[in-house]
């Protein structure tokens, strides 16, 4: 693993755990925590950044704020240069019998076994050296796997048992160098929820979770169309086995430290209402759980207002990473029908498009495919400010998103959205925290998940009805007006910091 520190203090208020996100990726998760601590400018911050590769990050996106005050990054798997020398000795039978309860609990609801939340179990009991290279850790695996893998290549089982387990070593190194921490706040559950658990069992800290989209849905996601995982199933038996137990035992993998994170989290907060259902669902105690939505600057957004022509822009704007995720291939198919019918129209995406190069790659080849070049307009990172009069619609073709910010800056800036019906979309778009929310009307349209057809559909009627448009604008202005304002937001955590500080 590779660390770097960018800055250092012996001490902060509250730790934020990144995981790829602030300060090296613009938008989405980047946006809030730089939004958290320009708006809460008493309390002192620090971030612990979790990366993969060095080579993934092009640099710092963010002017830092100055109670940033302390910003560690680590690069998960980045090897290195010096591999450990290590002999083959053994390990302490109930250090691997503690080993043994943590991994034979990835199918059950059991917490962190005692032994485990110890300091020393990762740094003495078992270290990293004796994990990777012990006799005791191939016995471990070879009795795993010949409990349930038997169909499954050992080579392809045992390096996934490596690559699995071998974060949470770094993760305890992690642990054990942070400052003196007073709360710990991670915006998700995975790697970053990891180090907030075990940093907590460790040395008594409050640990908040705060879920912008459900991690463990999304990594599920991520795992069952990537095609990194390397999986052979054996035909031995004679009969067909279509599951992938390698990607089967990643997902397990989450569920399980994802629900650590929410047996020791102080507080598991969600943005709207459905996404603290789905956090029940995967186990979260209800009384542990709130709502805490999304908040942006109401009245700065508001001047963009009067920059805008009389008349509707015949432009959809996408805001976001260009990644599969995002869905932007049914994006570019549905534009096919909309350029059919509005000669004139024009959809901008705005946002990265190096994180999956691949898929961008795809993206730009499927443009000139259905002869869109006139029609559609990658512009990479821009000021949003200065996007948002310029367009007639902005629109999300996502699977997965929690609260997207970036539709609730649209609608102060007076542009409503067609999005698809996922995260919070709905409730933003229809309304959905009350009933006088609901009353308030559309504030746009909301469209199946992967259909092309419904959204064009919206598109046009979005940018051909004037009238309709102008409703839907007034409705977008009053609903974040009324509900999700950045002074309301920060307040709410400037509260619970201050009351976990007091008790702490």
């Amino acid at each position: 693993m590779k660390k770097r520190t960018l800055l250092e203090a012996e001490s902060v208020d509250i730790m934020l755990l990144a995981e790829g996100t602030y300060p090296y990726v613009k938008g989405g998760v980047s946006s809030w925590i730089h939004q958290l601590m320009r708006g809460l400018p008493n309390k002192r911050f620090g971030i612990c950044f979790l990366g993969s590769f060095e080579k993934d990050y092009e640099g710092v996106q963010y002017e830092f704020p100055k109670n940033l005050v302390h910003l560690e990054v680590h690069y998960m798997f980045q090897e290195s240069e010096d591999p450990p020398i290590t002999e083959r000795g053994h390990i302490d039978p109930e250090a691997i019998a503690a080993l043994d309860d943590l991994h034979s609990g990835m199918k059950t609801r059991e917490t962190l076994p005692e032994r485990i939340a110890r300091e020393t179990f990762f740094t003495d009991d078992v270290t990293f050296e004796n994990f990777l290279y012990s006799h005791d850790t191939w016995e471990f695996i070879r009795k795993y796997y010949n409990k349930g893998a038997y169909n499954t290549p050992f080579i392809d089982y045992f390096w996934t048992i490596r690559s699995m387990h071998r974060p949470l070593w770094i993760i305890a190194s992690i642990v054990r160098n942070l400052p003196k921490t007073s709360i710990l706040h991670s915006p998700s559950t995975g790697y970053a929820g990891f180090i907030g658990m075990l940093a907590s069992y460790q040395k008594n800290i409050p640990f908040i979770l705060t879920e912008h989209g459900i991690y463990t849905r999304e990594r599920k996601i991520d795992l069952l169309t990537a095609d990194w995982i390397t999986y052979h199933p054996l035909a031995l038996l004679g009969t067909p086995y279509e599951d992938n137990y390698i990607k089967e035992l990643w997902v397990r993998f989450f569920q399980k430290i994802a629900a650590l994170s929410y047996d020791r989290a102080y507080q598991i907060i969600s943005l709207y209402s459905g996404a603290r259902q789905v956090q029940i669902a995967f186990g979260a105690d209800p009384a542990k759980t709130r709502i805490i939505p999304n908040g942006v600057d109401v009245d700065g957004l508001g001047k963009l207002v009067k920059l805008r022509e009389e008349r509707v822009p015949p432009v959809v704007g996408f805001i976001g990473r260009v990644v599969s995720i995002k869905d932007v291939k049914t994006l570019i198919r549905a534009m096919r029908i909309v350029a059919d019918k509005l000669k004139e129209v024009e959809c901008w995406i705005i946002g990265p498009d190096d994180e999956d190069p691949e898929y961008s790659r795809e993206c730009k080849e499927m443009v000139k495919a259905l002869k869109l070049e006139n029609h559609i307009k990658f512009l990479g990172f821009q000021n949003i400010r200065e996007m948002l009069p310029k367009i007639g619609i902005l629109t999300l073709t996502s699977i997965s998103e929690g609260m997207p910010l970036v539709v609730l800056e649209a609608f102060a800036a007076g542009v409503p959205a067609v999005t698809t019906d996922v995260g919070s979309c709905r409730d933003l778009i229809y309304g959905g925290i009350d009933d006088e929310d609901k009353a308030l009307g559309a504030a746009g349209i909301v469209t199946p998940i992967a259909d092309p057809g419904k959204i064009g559909e919206a598109y046009i009627s979005m940018l051909t009805d004037e009238e309709a448009w102008k409703k839907a604008q007034k409705v977008a202005l009053e609903r974040v007006e009324r509900y999700y304002r950045q002074e309301s937001f920060l307040e709410t955590y400037d509260k619970l910091y201050d009351e976990l500080l007091e008790r702490k």
